[in-house]
């Protein structure tokens, strides 16, 4: 695959959250992540495209260790990611995935279970802040998991998520299963939070209307590669050609899913 780069002046520049040098994932002889050398702005949204098997996920679990990178290859805030407690890196880079992980009970005890294994009590009023930091009510906290209809259990994954105080939110297509109110609703909390906390957002998305919506930079991958990056209006933009507007017009596949 031939990497189109885009002109510096529409990368976004500023302090690096993640940087990525070399990263390169294998699992049983199979080349899941080539060579990934990249920059993840702080408090920005970056959003994680390309077809089916590219490796997004995989990206994206490295970011907090759920798959285990090799040694300096990942670094945040310039330490090398490896050399951190791999708990209190979670706690740091939260995860939210494509569907709500919530676990029987009520609201909030989900809410309440990151910070209790740290033996810090969550009290009522925290517990409502954070409800309404996503969007719901207060009296959404004794409501049982099971009653929440999709997207506001992934609003509760995302405030149970926020209980642990992260500085990074790790979304595995957090949307795809919510219908369009829904999607509006989980893409304007992610919005807001990102000016209110200052957070970093790495978002994976299938969705170039999304993309176009709330990412502030776009990483194209294809097969394991970073093949371009960029802003979304500038990638998107029609002015120049870009292997992104490729992948939007669904001309673009992995070489993985054909096989």
């Amino acid at each position: 695959m031939t990497k189109i780069s885009s002109p510096d002046e529409h990368h976004i520049t500023g302090q690096a959250k993640f940087r990525l040098q070399n990263l390169s994932i294998s699992r049983n002889e199979a080349m899941i992540l080539s060579n990934i050398t990249l920059t993840i702005p702080a408090g920005k949204i970056t959003s994680l495209i390309g077809p089916s098997g590219s490796g997004k996920s995989s990206l994206l679990r490295c970011l907090n260790r759920l798959w285990e990178p090799p040694p300096d290859t990942i670094f945040i805030d310039e330490v090398e990611l490896t050399s951190l407690d791999v708990l209190a890196l979670r706690r740091r880079v939260g995860l939210v995935l494509q569907q709500a992980a919530l676990f029987e009970g009520t609201v909030v005890d989900n809410i309440r279970y990151g910070p209790a294994l740290q033996q810090q009590y969550l009290s009522d009023e925290r517990v409502a802040e954070l409800l309404e930091m996503v969007n719901l009510e207060s009296t959404f906290a004794d409501k049982s998991s099971l009653t929440l209809s999709g997207g506001e259990a992934q609003r509760v994954s995302i405030a149970r998520t926020l209980a642990n105080q992260p500085e990074v939110l790790l979304l595995d297509e957090p949307t795809s299963a919510l219908d369009p109110a829904a999607t509006r609703i989980v893409e304007e909390t992610i919005l807001r939070l990102r000016t209110q906390l200052g957070l970093t957002v790495v978002w994976v998305s299938h969705t170039l209307p999304q993309v176009e919506r709330v990412a502030d930079y776009m990483v194209l991958l294809v097969d394991g590669e970073v093949v371009e990056t960029g802003v979304p209006t500038h990638l998107l933009s029609g002015e120049h050609p870009h292997l992104t507007e490729s992948f939007a017009a669904g001309e673009l596949v992995s070489k993985r899913e054909v096989t």
